[in-house]
């Protein structure tokens, strides 16, 4: 992964900036950093996304809640950042005074790449932890077609459930429950992907 130095602005400065800006960036810790797409896995990637994406919306039509993709901002406003998760889902209806991020998430989904896997368990979920709205983070890796479901419990501690040994996925957060293989459907069986050289997404 190449070591490309992120602008510094404030968080304010950021949200006008980006929105004139054609790619997408990430704001964290005062930090902006471009969000690449994976060379690679990118067909993997975007399927497992579409997947679970779709069982989301199929789920809640009819409901207050809301799901959302990539293109998507989410503020956590905490921990001084602002994501782009691959999916998740809304029912808070203050988030519809945004148009262009929304704050208040029940549930976060992230797709494992090779260069990003320790940012997404990482930084980025300790920023994810911090808002109080949220009740499960979801890392799904479409190279080994595994889940890793973390649940807030009674006490605020975060629970993993994997789905090692599953055929399963019980999402607690929005009363569905999915198989694996509906996860994973059409996602063809291959290696990890490789990041794209001028991936600048942070190492942590």
């Amino acid at each position: 992964m190449n070591a490309v130095t992120p602008l510094k602005m404030t968080a304010e400065e950021y949200l006008a900036w980006e929105e004139k800006q054609e790619t997408k960036h990430e704001f964290y810790h005062g930090l902006v950093y471009e969000v690449y797409a994976m060379t690679g896995a990118r067909d993997a990637h975007v399927t497992a996304t579409l997947n679970v994406a779709a069982l989301f919306k199929s789920h809640l039509r009819g409901t207050p809640c809301r799901t959302y993709i990539a293109d998507m901002k989410l503020q956590a406003e905490e921990s001084d950042a602002y994501f782009y998760p691959d999916v998740f889902v809304t029912c808070d209806g203050r988030d519809k005074a945004s148009e262009y991020h929304k704050s208040f998430p029940k549930l976060i989904v992230e797709v494992l790449s090779p260069s990003t896997a320790g940012y997404d368990r990482g930084d980025k979920f300790a920023a994810y932890r911090r808002l109080a709205s949220l009740e499960e983070y979801v890392l799904v890796d479409a190279a080994r077609f595994s889940v890793d479901l973390f649940r807030k419990d009674a006490l605020g501690r975060w629970v993993l459930y994997p789905s090692e040994g599953m055929e399963t996925v019980e999402f607690a957060s929005i009363g569905l429950t999915v198989s694996l293989a509906g996860i994973f459907e059409d996602v063809e069986p291959g290696s990890p992907a490789q990041a794209s050289p001028t991936d600048s997404t942070p190492a942590h």
